[in-house]
């Protein structure tokens, strides 16, 4: 079951630039000052409508499965802020992560 996630995001436009130019994701605009954003089958849909209180903020990783991890992860390591960079994990996977514009940790893996 797929899973799609609300986020808080400061500014629509700068988070679908981000999305779109440095990490590649299929960007879509949303209702209500919203877009769309999607990279192998996850999605996440930001807003910088005031629905919550405070600034955005996410205490955890947000992983995206996908295929071509290593090629992904060459074509955007010297544009995106890497948070870690490819490698095994003892948990079987390969993968690297990254901080998007507002702070959020994206992991992009593959299973081994």
């Amino acid at each position: 079951m797929p899973i799609n996630l609300l986020l808080k995001c400061h500014d629509v436009e700068t988070t679908k630039s981000f999305y779109k130019e440095i990490l590649d994701f299929t960007v879509k605009d949303s209702a209500n000052n919203t877009c769309t954003v999607e990279k192998g089958g996850g999605t996440i849909i930001f807003t910088s409508e005031d629905l919550w209180s405070g600034y955005p903020k996410c205490t955890g990783t947000i992983y995206f499965y996908i295929d071509n991890v290593e090629s992904y992860y060459e074509s955007i390591k010297d544009k995106a802020i890497v948070k870690w960079p490819l490698q095994e994990t003892s948990y079987g996977t390969l993968e690297f992560g990254v901080k998007d514009y507002d702070e959020y940790t994206l992991a992009f893996a593959k299973r081994i």
